[in-house]
């Protein structure tokens, strides 16, 4: 409730522009929805509307612009659209009969695969209708096939991996932590 009254407090005297950083840090689901469609609204009818965040997964549902921040540097100030198109790759999953015979085919195709734990293979820089259309074409047969691309959160990570001004280990020992904002 205070992360609420804070927000309502911001809004007294209906401002042009509206500055929060963190807004949905302890909002239930029902408070995330009713914020974001708060926020959207207001943007719609011409307001201004900046919000701070590390939660790349909200801002992926909320925002129609990202202006990335790494160690005091602009590092992408674009339309969300254009963000993702440029930072995020896609990906095809596919679990093939030949599996070998199809990774040969794909990498003189100029795509890069690689065979997963689960028996399918990790397919980049083909979209999955070509990959297909490529099986097909060889006779190759497929029980599975899956196109996904990379989220924001991985496209932010990937971009700002350079700009990392703290580094922790994590876990399980993957990229360090890095500290920056989006708005």
């Amino acid at each position: 409730m205070s992360q609420r009254l804070g927000i309502a407090a911001a809004l007294l005297g209906d401002p042009d522009v509206l500055l929060l950083d963190e807004p949905v840090n302890g909002l239930d689901p029902e408070g995330v929805h009713w914020l974001r469609n708060l926020l959207k609204e207001r943007a719609a009818a011409g307001h201004t509307v900046l919000l701070s965040s590390h939660l790349m997964n909200e801002m992926a549902v909320t925002a129609d612009h990202l202006i990335v921040i790494g160690r005091g540097r602009l590092l992408a100030d674009s339309s969300l659209a254009d963000f993702t198109a440029e930072h995020c790759r896609s990906v095809v999953r596919v679990r093939s009969h030949e599996p070998e015979r199809l990774r040969v085919l794909l990498r003189e195709s100029g795509a890069e695969a690689a065979p997963e734990p689960d028996g399918t293979l990790r397919v980049t820089g083909m979209e999955s209708r070509e990959v297909a259309k490529l099986a097909r074409a060889h006779d190759i047969g497929f029980d599975e096939l899956a196109g996904e691309s990379t989220s924001l959160e991985e496209a932010f990570l990937e971009m700002t991996a350079r700009e990392t001004q703290f580094a922790a280990g994590s876990a399980a020992g993957s990229r360090k932590g890095a500290r920056h904002d989006v708005l």
